[in-house]
């Protein structure tokens, strides 16, 4: 089944609407297709980068709210092969977002969506002579949850899951396909609506009971939206991140209980932690049959970013976020 996206025709008229728009500048701008826009990231990116002058091209599957300067444009069901060969015509870079996620996934899923499609479309920008292509990629595709050393991008990948296989694999073929390429490795992501893990991190928080998490000393690194939005920004602009990967995450890494923390405060609420033996904690999980998410909660992942920073990125320093006013 292949499925064509817009014509080249079309493709003509958007970049005709954005200059009508007046949101060009006064240089010309280059022009961005972001995948998967309007997810979590895409939803913060495609705004911050039109209001940097770039002519943002916000593709998604189905478009809802205002993207502020981005023009919607319809992309592909990841699910089949695609032609976008007309989508691709003037745009400059590619950020590729799009996925499957944060569900469960057979092999062949994951590896159609996440693996083969970006590899059909990293190939596709390579003919099309797109000067840089940004993948998307995460942290699940170099570990598991947890790990019991930092994390750097020499160590080699040792993804546990479909979902951190597919990624390491269309890496891969990112890597082979001819276009100029950046790589990304996020840590889980902060932010309101965000999803997988730290989704989780914040309903746990939202619980207006205090949490027995005061005795974990487990680290985790995580990594703020409005960060990733700058990362993705050096991504673009430096000429030293080409043909490199990146993992991405603010400092400091954090304590489960200073997660909580720090959403129960950014919330304007009190951090209500106490201390509760880890042994006894980690037995009532496994008891009630939630082993994975005592996993996520108790074990650590610290990912660092120095490669990142060499390049002149400044990651968020987490623990100099000042507290919204406590609410009684």
């Amino acid at each position: 089944m292949n499925i064509s996206l817009v014509t080249s025709n079309q493709v003509h008229a958007i970049e005709s609407r954005i200059t009508r728009s007046g949101r060009t500048v006064s240089k010309p701008s280059k022009c961005v297709l972001i995948t998967g826009a309007s997810g979590f990231v895409g939803r913060h990116l495609s705004p911050f980068l039109a209001q940097r002058g770039y002519k943002v091209l916000a593709a998604a599957r189905k478009h809802s709210g205002d993207f502020a300067g981005a023009l919607p444009v319809q992309m592909p069901d990841l699910s089949y092969p695609a032609d976008w060969t007309s989508l691709l015509r003037g745009v400059d870079v590619v950020i590729h977002l799009a996925g499957a996620a944060h569900r469960r996934l057979s092999n062949e899923e994951a590896d159609r969506i996440n693996h083969l499609a970006t590899a059909e479309l990293a190939a596709a920008a390579a003919a099309a002579a797109v000067s840089r292509f940004i993948f998307i990629s995460s942290v699940a595709a170099q570990s598991g949850p947890s790990s019991p050393y930092p994390l750097d991008e020499e160590d080699t990948p040792s993804p546990q899951n479909s979902y951190g296989r597919s990624k390491l694999a269309a890496e891969r073929a990112v890597r082979t396909s001819g276009v100029p390429f950046v790589i990304l490795r996020p840590v889980v992501i902060a932010g309101a609506n965000a999803k997988g893990n730290f989704a989780t991190f914040e309903k746990i928080a939202r619980t207006p009971m205090p949490l027995p998490f005061g005795g974990l000393q487990n680290r985790r690194s995580i990594l703020t939206i409005e960060s990733f939005n700058t990362a993705i920004l050096t991504s673009l602009e430096s000429a030293s991140a080409v043909g490199q990967t990146f993992i991405v995450s603010d400092e400091p890494a954090l304590s489960i209980s200073e997660i909580t923390t720090f959403i129960r405060q950014r919330n304007g609420k009190r951090a209500k932690t106490f201390y509760f033996p880890e042994s006894l904690l980690r037995h009532a999980f496994f008891a009630v049959g939630l082993a994975s998410l005592w996993e996520r909660l108790s074990g650590s992942l610290v990912a660092e970013s120095r490669k990142l920073r060499s390049i002149g990125w400044q990651p968020r320093r987490l623990h100099a976020i000042e507290s919204p006013p406590i609410k009684s």
